[in-house]
């Protein structure tokens, strides 16, 4: 158990702003850096009869680039991803708004 916890520890160090924000790249003559929105997770259990069992997932979203300019960095977003992301929070948020309108209204 100790070792998972030691590689756990180690593996995660690396993550943080470097997940987040990616190596910049060079693109005809501009420097760009890529942004994501990363997110990850892991859960474990046992019972009664020392069954147990654990997993983990992480998920990482482009959200768009900073690109070099004169005027230093500007960020560029993603249009494609954000929508893909953001229509089906909408769709459920409105759902959710709309059961909650007719409990209040009995």
């Amino acid at each position: 158990m100790a070792n998972l916890v030691e590689n756990l520890a180690e593996k995660m160090s690396s993550l943080g702003v470097k997940a987040s924000y990616g190596d910049p790249v060079m693109m005809g003559g501009v420097e760009v850096v890529p942004v994501a929105w990363v997110q990850f997770g892991f859960g474990g259990g046992s019972d009664d009869k020392d069954n147990a069992g654990g997993g983990g997932g992480g998920m990482s979203i482009p959200l768009g680039v900073y690109v070099t300019g004169e005027n230093g960095p500007t960020f560029r977003p993603n249009i494609i991803s954000l929508l893909a992301v953001l229509i089906p929070v909408l769709w459920v948020g409105s759902h959710a708004f709309a059961r909650i309108l007719k409990v209040i209204k009995k």
